[in-house]
Parts: structure tokens; sequence; C-alpha cells
């Protein structure tokens, strides 16, 4: 479905009235989509459709998730999660797992952001440069 810029503004718009010190607050959220159903005002559906992917991407962006190839010490995890507070900002949500095909090391995404230490990523990496 193509979205109008009407669309798109009115969406980003109400995104940015849901924010709370630069969050996203879910309460906020909650209120906006339902006063949006309850007017229905022209083009809703493309305005709510926006507004699911803004909601979708800054979610994505607010959750670090660490895959490690043995179980992380928890000194590990508070560690982990202090550089990735200092570089991300407060409000981030950190999901540790277990990988075993990661072999040994670290695999962290963020976001878009990759960060793979992994032994895998190296192999890979070697036999890609033979």
């Amino acid at each position: 479905m193509k979205i109008s810029k009407q669309a798109r503004r009115d969406g980003k718009s109400l995104f940015n009235t849901c924010k709370v010190n630069g969050t996203l607050d879910e309460g906020r959220v909650k209120q906006a989509v339902s006063a949006v159903i309850a007017k229905k005002p022209r083009g809703y559906v493309a305005i709510l459709s926006h507004f699911q992917r803004l909601v979708k991407l800054d979610l994505e962006r607010r959750t670090a998730r660490v895959e490690n190839a043995v179980e992380t010490s928890p000194a590990l995890m508070e560690s982990i999660k202090a550089n990735l507070t200092q570089r991300y900002g407060p409000g981030l949500n950190v999901q540790f797992s277990v990988s075993k095909e990661l072999i040994g090391g670290l695999r962290i995404k963020v976001g878009s952001d990759v960060y793979d230490g992994s032994v895998k990523a190296r192999l890979t990496e070697l036999e890609a440069n033979f």
C-alpha cells in the first residue's frame, strides 16, 4: 500500500507525541492509537501503518541481542549492559542467549548494528580470503 506524504507526516507526528524524554511510552502509544481509531480521520489506516513501522523500528533500536557460545557469567552480563548503555543510552533492553553455532566469542546486535567477535565469523572470513 502506498502511503501519502500527509499520512507519513501525521504518523511521524503521532510517533513524536508518544515520546517521553526521548523514549517511547507504551501508555501514550495505546492512547494515540485509540484516539486515531475513534476519530477515523482521512487516511487513518495509512497513518496507523506508518506509525506502526516507526514504533517497530524504535523497538529494534532499543533492543540488544547478545549471543554467546557458552553461558554468560553475571559479571560479564553487567559489563556488557554497562558498555551498551553508555554507547546507546538508557532504556536499552538487553537479551542474552546461548548459540552453540558460534563455537566461541560473542555476537551483539543492536538495531542494525552488529558486532561479531565469534570464532565462526573469523573462520568464515578466513575461508573467504582463500
